[in-house]
């Protein structure tokens, strides 16, 4: 079976999250993924676009030295702020009416209304996607994509939400990997792939809010019958709290980023004996000692600040009772400890947290299945079901170089007869037992080989252990048999 690899890229304001995918039919293995600090991004939004070109290829060239491979192109995500929503319609008189309604009729209708909608400012903004709401035939209205294909109508109208976005913001990513020499296989508006990887089918058809909780941007995504009916964006997420902190304690971002990853957590009365612990930062003499539980504080008021923004655009989209399955939160901010338990008690809703579901395989570490990496392992998905090519070139196979012969010492044990074993000695008395004859000498043997590199050593590190341990079970089980 032909195989080929998916690489994407998950622009953050806090981190790159590369990934790789080898495809194999439908079998999805991810073999590579690392997050690694951004740089030239604000709130989503591409900045600098040469401190983050720079950023991005000391992250790509460490992915190519691990896998041996050329990366040629990668999907990635468009950015999430400054999107709005708008709707659009378009109608098409069908020639011949005693025709089923095709798949093919309802994407050129989507293409008329993405084509005809008039952009108020099309210099600066573009238009990232569209998602079909509804469809009116002669004698049906408000039916989905599913349920039009295969009817009988002269006529078919179709009613879209459109999602409209910054042109510079694109222009910028274009730049970045025009610089890198990568080509963008495609780009994807992220709140929808997203949601692919986190939520069932059963919560989107029953309806849910996805909440995802970036370093930069929070966005709000509600799914009702199937369908995303609602997309809003907040300006502010994770590394707000990290400034918080980084200006309460007076202290670096960085440091403040990890002792909220290490310390961080919302609801400070509900931090039992941890309320009751003392950092020493040892920065300045005297040392600078601040409690665990005003940590909390801080952090607790402004997350209170996003949960609220996010209850707003729920009561703005109209559909808060139709969330019968409650919120679900995703992205790296909803690893901050009791975030679910807090807008589980300031909404009132069901919540639990988002991670990628198991549609796919792993040969790397337990980060895949991380909340932040949501995105990454979503446009790789949807890149496998678009059945987009090969994103890299094949692997690298290593030079194969002539052995060199390393010199060991050995011992020779010369056997001694079996009936010699206990023979007697000079004076009619029975010996020790003679031991075998030793003689050590020095031989030349091939050099052992290092550590296998690359997309081989995933392999063998999964399969040749496996099978190893195997071959010692059943040689075991010969010898007691």
């Amino acid at each position: 079976m032909e195989e080929k690899y998916i690489a994407s890229i998950d622009l953050g304001s806090s981190k790159f999250g590369l990934c790789v995918a080898r495809i194999s039919g439908d079998d999805v293995q991810i073999v590579y993924y690392k997050e690694t600090p951004s740089d030239g991004i604000l709130n989503s939004k591409i900045t600098n676009p040469l401190k983050a070109s720079q950023q991005l290829a000391a992250a790509v060239a460490e992915a190519e030295k691990e896998l041996m491979i050329k990366i040629l192109q990668v999907v990635v995500g468009m950015p999430r702020g400054e999107v709005s929503q708008v709707t659009a319609s378009a109608r098409i008189e069908r020639s011949n009416p005693d025709d089923y309604v095709s798949a093919e009729e309802v994407e050129a209708l989507k293409s008329i209304a993405l084509e005809t909608y008039p952009l108020p400012n099309p210099d600066n903004q573009i238009i990232y996607g569209a998602v079909a709401q509804s469809f009116s035939i002669d004698d049906e209205i408000q039916l989905v994509e599913s349920d039009v294909v295969g009817t009988l109508s002269s006529s078919l109208e179709g009613n879209f939400k459109v999602f409209v976005g910054n042109r510079k913001a694109t222009t910028a990513l274009d730049k970045i990997f025009n610089g890198l020499n990568i080509a963008v296989a495609k780009k994807y508006f992220l709140p929808d792939v997203v949601a692919g990887t986190v939520l069932t089918e059963e919560e989107r058809v029953s309806g849910v809010a996805l909440v995802d909780v970036g370093a930069g941007v929070t966005s709000v995504t509600i799914y009702h019958g199937g369908i995303m009916r609602y997309y809003a964006s907040i300006p502010f997420g994770g590394k707000t709290i990290t400034n918080d902190i980084r200006t309460e304690c007076s202290i670096s971002e960085d440091l403040a980023e990890k002792i909220k990853k290490r310390f961080g957590a919302c609801l400070p009365g509900k931090l039992a004996t941890l309320s009751e612990k003392v950092l020493q930062i040892r920065l300045t003499e005297p040392y600078k000692e601040v409690p665990v539980r005003y940590i909390s504080e801080v952090i607790d008021s402004r997350a209170r600040e996003v949960v609220e923004a996010v209850l707003y655009y729920i009561q703005e989209s109209g559909l808060q009772n139709t969330l019968r399955n409650g919120i679900v939160i995703t992205g790296g901010g909803a690893e901050l400890t009791n975030l679910v338990n807090l807008v589980k008690e300031m909404s009132g809703y069901d919540v639990r947290k988002g991670y990628p579901r198991f549609m796919f395989s792993a040969s790397v570490g337990s980060g895949v299945y991380s909340t932040s990496a949501t995105a990454a392992i979503g446009m790789v998905l949807a890149a496998h079901a678009d059945k987009l090519p090969d994103c890299v070139s094949a692997p690298i196979a290593p030079v194969q170089k002539e052995e060199e012969l390393v010199e060991v010492e050995v011992t020779d044990e010369t056997p001694v007869p079996e009936d010699m074993l206990f023979a007697p000695d000079d004076f009619g008395k029975a010996e020790e037992p003679r031991k075998k004859k030793e003689k050590t000498k020095k031989v030349k043997v091939p050099k052992p080989k290092g550590e296998r590199n690359g997309i081989l050593n995933i392999f063998w590190k999964n399969v040749g252990d496996t099978f190893l341990d195997l071959y010692d079970y059943a040689n075991k089980e010969e010898e007691n048999k």
